[in-house]
């Protein structure tokens, strides 16, 4: 997997680069596994707008994830795209139940692979085990943080947290932001890191490409008139004249936003830093 250079037709694919799809399998989703999503153009229930330049966009069908993977194993028969995240996802037979499941895919994981999950599931690439049955040091990824819950750390693509201290109650890891946290040891975790690692290296292109992808244009404040924005106005291009600040007056560089008195005791470096 590599990234694939665009033929330079027109000035806006000279330096467009994207990740090479043409080893991912061209078939048709689990119709099971899949179900319609809804669009809501960045508005909420009552019609106004939250969140801003959304709309649009290319036509997508939500893929079920098994985030668990609680004593599951199998073959992975394929190996698809998504267009709802960033990773590639893996099509798995299940062996006692003869159905077959969506699961996030690792990295260097092949078609014709046999995965495991559970208690005595080995210590290889795609497998899932809770904490307390990982070595320490070994690369990570979808990690649960509540028992039964089901991944949600560490889902994106090339991520991959390493478990790097184990007690009874609690697992430390150190997540691809640099923060260490502590997760019960009873949480599931999958070996390995997050497939489509390449995928940060790739270039929009064009305007178009946004588009599709759902994102509208970002109008610059100090293009704008006084009424419409702290940065409007003045004889000529400027500057804005005030650090930069939301259309509404918020600062948006360099003030801290996280709330002190509601953070999680569970990250460690936070503690240190308190």
């Amino acid at each position: 997997m590599a990234l694939k250079k665009q033929s330079t037709a027109t000035p806006s694919q000279r330096h467009h680069y994207q990740v090479d799809k043409s080893f991912l399998d061209k078939c048709k989703p689990i119709k099971a596994k899949t179900r319609g999503l809804n669009k809501t153009g960045g508005r909420n229930n009552r019609g106004k707008i939250t969140a801003y330049h959304r709309g649009g966009g290319h036509k997508r069908n939500y893929r079920e994830i098994d985030f668990k993977r609680y004593a599951k194993s199998g073959v992975i028969s394929t190996i698809e795209y998504d267009p709802n995240r960033s990773c590639w996802i893996g099509r798995l037979n299940e062996s006692e139940s003869k159905q077959s499941s969506y699961i996030l895919l690792p990295k260097n994981l092949k078609v014709g692979t046999f995965i495991d999950s559970g208690l005595t599931a080995d210590i290889k690439i795609g497998n899932a085990l809770p904490l307390n049955k990982i070595p320490i040091g070994t690369t990570i990824f979808n990690i649960e943080t509540k028992v039964g819950k089901g991944g949600q750390l560490v889902r994106s693509a090339g991520c991959g947290a390493q478990l790097i201290q184990k007690t009874n109650k609690y697992g430390r890891i150190r997540l691809p932001s640099g923060i260490q946290r502590l997760i019960p040891i009873g949480c599931y975790a999958t070996i390995g890191t997050v497939s489509n690692g390449e995928y940060s290296n790739q270039t929009i292109g064009k305007a178009g490409r946004s588009r599709w992808l759902g994102k509208r244009p970002t109008v610059r404040g100090t293009a704008m008139n006084p009424i419409d924005h702290p940065h409007g106005g003045g004889q000529g291009k400027t500057k804005g004249g005030r650090p930069s600040v939301t259309p509404w007056g918020k600062i948006t560089k360099g003030k801290p936003t996280r709330n002190k008195k509601r953070a999680n005791k569970l990250i460690i470096s936070q503690i240190l830093k308190n």
